[in-house]
């Protein structure tokens, strides 16, 4: 019976099988997703599913709260500011690997790489809810050119790090595939559009900055400085480092089993560097940020509620955060860094937030306040993206060295 049994030889996966139903039969695959997060993340993406349905053949109107006044409201300040913010850390860390040769950084930037390649392609959709007719997205770009346009500039930088994105990307999706000879060619390309792409963020994350400066007087004192392009450029940054120190200890705690012991151990050390940048950049935006505040004699509105709100975005959320980088690294207690870089990303959710909506139009009686259908669908395409970057992970090298390909 024993060499009858090892005589037999196991039935031949497809390609589909192998590749995507990662050595499973469908049916086993199928199987293998009803799970108690699966059917929440498949709820909410139904949901918003039907609401976009909602949303692109009923109008704007349909399904949010936007007026005349208020124009600007949940999808531009959430999914599009803070989402181009929190997918800084992409451009932070492959600088820090190919450009200044860091490569204590090299297990993470792949990770890094792909939440910022995620992260700036959701904006895009998030941004599609808000314009509308999706199809005319390159317009602006190709046939009717507004060269002095804000948002001219951001559309092309946004569309031109998109790609140089997807081509750093590119070495673990041709690794995946098993395609050697176009690998080696990506690879060769890495430092190449991480300059470019570079380039293109230091623009498109000020020019983000640089739309507000058209509304000295929509925007509350205490936000709009002449420095607004600088602050959201330095925070990006702060942003990025955050998100890259979260999406880090995520990645190991869901994905221990692609990284091991050893990868555990050399992520909090990692994690210490990246608290020690995280504190010099903090701080940095908080004394840039303090300069603003002085130039716009911002002690004249303290006490009030936005001057008491303000207060709390720059004293919880970002001095804070930079006491609890520099201590943590300092100390080498990991758990204060992680703390900080939590406390990281909530701030610049905070601030995007606070400049694309609260201190927006601070002096109309008639405020705005996002429909749920807008919560809603913002929540489908955050959890969208979490899939997405699963499957990936899940499928490609990114957390681990593919054993049939060099480091890059």
């Amino acid at each position: 019976m024993s060499a009858t049994l090892v005589g037999k030889s196991l039935p031949k996966r497809s390609w589909v099988e192998e590749k995507i139903f990662m050595g499973q039969s469908f049916s086993e695959y199928l199987a293998s997703l009803v799970t108690p997060f699966n059917i929440v993340a498949g709820l909410i993406v139904l949901a918003g599913f039907v609401l976009a349905v909602q949303r692109f053949t009923l109008g704007i109107g349909a399904t949010t709260n936007l007026n005349d006044t208020n124009p600007w409201g949940l999808w531009i300040g959430f999914d599009v500011m803070t989402g181009v913010a929190l997918a800084a850390g992409g451009y932070t860390i492959a600088t820090s690997v190919y450009i200044f040769k860091l490569k204590e950084f090299q297990s993470i930037v792949r990770p890094a790489i792909l939440t910022g390649f995620l992260g700036y392609a959701f904006v895009v959709i998030g941004l599609c809810f808000d314009l509308g007719r999706p199809w005319r997205l390159p317009y602006p770009m190709v046939v009717s050119a507004g060269v002095t346009s804000v948002m001219f500039l951001v559309g092309w930088h946004v569309a031109l790090y998109l790609t140089c994105q997807f081509v750093e990307f590119s070495p673990a999706l041709f690794e995946w595939l098993g395609w050697k000879r176009v690998r080696a060619w990506a690879a060769r390309l890495a430092l190449g559009t991480t300059v470019f792409g570079v380039m293109l963020s230091t623009l498109h994350q000020s020019a983000l900055g640089g739309l507000f400066l058209l509304a000295p007087t929509k925007l509350h004192p205490l936000w709009w400085s002449p420095l607004i392009p600088l602050f959201f450029f330095v925070s990006s940054i702060m942003a990025g480092l955050s998100m890259v120190i979260v999406e880090s200890t995520l990645s190991h705690k869901f994905f221990a089993h692609q990284v091991g012991a050893d990868g555990h151990h050399k992520l909090d050390k990692l994690t210490l560097s990246l608290g020690k940048a995280a504190a010099v950049v903090a701080f940095t935006y908080f004394g840039i940020k303090t300069i603003g505040f002085m130039h716009a004699q911002g002690y004249q509105y303290l006490g009030t509620p936005m001057g008491n709100w303000y207060l709390v975005e720059m004293l919880g959320f970002v001095l804070l955060p930079c006491a609890l980088f520099f201590v943590g690294a300092s100390s080498g207690r990991v758990g204060l860094v992680r703390t900080g870089a939590v406390l990281g990303v909530l701030g610049i959710v905070l601030n995007r937030v606070n400049v694309s909506m609260i201190a927006f139009n601070w002096q109309e009686s008639e405020r705005y306040i996002p429909r749920w259908s807008e919560f809603v669908i913002t929540l489908a395409i955050v959890t969208l993206a979490v899939l997405t970057y699963r499957w990936i992970v899940n499928r490609m090298p990114i957390l681990y060295q593919h054993p049939d390909f060099d480091a890059e």
